[in-house]
């Protein structure tokens, strides 16, 4: 009998692993038959082995890009190249070697050399964008912002400007474009990683679908847009998030067996959306002067809150006993999803954005780096269920403490006009987006479309 073997590839980073993962756990969770082989690379396997997952998804990993790719903030753009030139011949060499014959390979969209290794080998590749359809979008029409004298730009002299010309999307300003985009006139480094994310968004055409972590009727007029560009079948499968995971007790205890507070007790005792939940992400963070800025806002502001602050847990916690608790790690859905959360304090990861809107947490908005800076402009401009801490992204000034503190009061107020707004509109989207994972919803659907095309293809 043969085996219907997927070989899942995500690019070495906690936001592009966790998607891919969970694409993987739904896939087998609607088709128990298939197999599973999830690549990664040998750090990553150190972190991810022993979390738990289907009997039927299978760990392999291939050699580490640089000594410790949890440095990767220190030299990204080293970091990316390294991905687009060594992780290819020990990814093919490992093709060899597998027990089974490949039937599909899921890749990242950032590393489109998997598309190659695919069409060489007679082996479908499915793209899966693990962003939003939105970035995917300005990248994939990137041709027409030099054409309209937005490329190369520096925010900071032209931010306020509006683009409106990019199909499907709605008018964002200049300031709000992926990073990605600014100032690669001048920088030799940033041009480097621009011209390998496009190259990865180009290489799109020649895989055999394309998945995007998104629920449809979040972003329906520019998937339809790029439907209508592409030849090859365009799925919204997201939010691929762990929505689908029991909730337990082993939650309280981090992946890598750190243990914290108690948070979920904690968060049991504090009323109805009175809690601010804070994370500002795994990956870059705030200056020294601007975090301490923060810490001292939301402690002035005299708001209940849940921090998670990833190895830096004594500069948020110095001992004072306030109205917070802090954590080196959360199981961030179950937090979101639990009554006492009244709002979430985030770096916009689209991973995080969508758990917050799968939630119906309105959000503070602090991007730093990347899609996030549209993904703030998304959840603040378009949806409506957020509000920015900052108002321009990469301008040199500090939010002051005192700002902080009257932003949280006025956003964690229930009976505030404008909160009761965003509550409205974030609950709004919460059954936009629960909709589309129940039976015969749009991701579901898809994704059920996506494996009938994968099983069809395996039996000819």
């Amino acid at each position: 009998m043969k085996v219907c073997h997927v070989v899942a590839l995500p690019y070495p980073g906690r936001g592009h692993i966790n998607p891919i993962m969970n694409l993987c756990k739904l896939l087998v969770s609607r088709q128990p038959h298939i197999l599973i082989t999830f690549v990664v690379t040998e750090e990553w396997l150190g972190f991810i082995g022993s979390e738990t997952k289907p009997e039927n998804v299978r760990f392999a990993s291939v050699p580490n890009v640089i000594p410790s790719e949890l440095d990767r903030a220190k030299d990204f753009p080293g970091f990316v190249e390294a991905v687009f030139t060594k992780m290819e011949a020990p990814f093919e060499k490992l093709l060899d070697e597998l027990e089974f014959p490949v039937t599909t390979i899921i890749a990242d969209t950032n590393l489109p050399w998997a598309v190659g290794v695919g069409n060489r080998r007679n082996i479908p590749v499915a793209s899966l964008w693990p962003m939003s359809a939105s970035v995917f979008s300005f990248l994939h029409h990137h041709e027409l912002l030099p054409k309209n004298g937005h490329l190369p730009v520096e925010p900071s002299e032209r931010g306020i400007e509006i683009v409106d010309y990019v199909p499907g999307l709605p008018s964002t300003r200049v300031v709000d474009l992926p990073t990605i985009l600014h100032g690669t006139g001048t920088n030799e480094i940033g041009r480097q990683v621009l011209n390998r994310v496009l190259e990865s968004v180009l290489r799109v055409s020649k895989a055999q679908y394309l998945l995007f972590a998104s629920v449809y009727k979040l972003e329906a007029r520019v998937i339809e847009n790029l439907k209508a560009q592409f030849s090859i079948p365009v799925y919204p499968i997201g939010p691929t998030i762990p929505y689908f995971q029991p909730n337990d007790n082993s939650s309280s205890i981090s992946p890598t067996g750190l243990s914290g507070p108690n948070y979920l007790q904690w968060l049991d005792c504090q009323p109805s959306g009175s809690v601010l939940y804070v994370s500002l992400g795994s990956f870059l963070s705030v200056s020294n002067a601007q975090m301490d800025e923060i810490v001292d806002g939301v402690r002035k502001s005299g708001v209940r809150y849940l921090w998670v602050a990833r190895g830096d847990t004594c500069r948020v916690n110095d001992g004072r006993n306030d109205m917070g608790i802090v954590v080196p790690w959360c199981d961030q859905l179950r937090v979101l999803c639990h009554s006492s959360i009244g709002g979430f304090w985030t770096h916009c990861g689209w991973n995080s954005t969508v758990e917050a809107v799968y939630a119906g947490v309105p959000m503070l908005t602090f991007p730093i780096f990347a899609d996030q800076v549209p993904n703030s402009k998304q959840i603040v401009d378009d949806w409506k269920i957020g509000a920015r801490v900052k108002k321009l992204v990469g301008s040199e000034s500090l939010v002051t403490r005192e700002e902080i503190s009257e932003l949280v009061q006025r956003f964690m107020d229930l009976d505030n006009v404008e909160r009761k707004v965003l509550s409205k509109r974030a609950r709004k989207l919460q059954e936009i987006c629960q909709e589309a994972i129940t039976e015969g919803g749009s991701s579901i659907t898809n994704i059920d479309a996506f494996l009938k095309d994968i099983l069809q293809s395996h039996s000819e």
